[in-house]
């Protein structure tokens, strides 16, 4: 499975996320990318890759193999169906 987190450092939004992230990985055995895109341009581009103006910015959540994502903060909820392609 290859899921993905886009975020900015700085960005507020991206940091509520966080304890999420490590909560669904601890409970379910997923592992969940972190891709730092406000200070790597490499990361930027493969965000817009991803993106496909579907969000336009972060937190951005990309599951590759459904192509299924998430713009904003999300619940757990929203997080777990997402990363187990619910």
């Amino acid at each position: 499975m290859a899921l993905k987190f886009f975020y900015g450092t700085e960005c507020p939004h991206c940091e509520e996320i966080v304890p999420l992230l490590l909560r669904l990985e601890q409970e379910n055995n997923i592992t969940v990318e972190r891709v730092e895109c406000w200070h790597n341009e490499v990361n930027a581009r493969l965000l817009e890759s991803a993106d496909r103006e579907r969000c336009g910015g972060v937190p951005f959540l990309w599951n590759s193999d459904s192509d299924s994502f998430l713009c904003g903060e999300v619940t757990f909820a929203e997080l777990k169906d997402w990363a187990t392609g619910k």
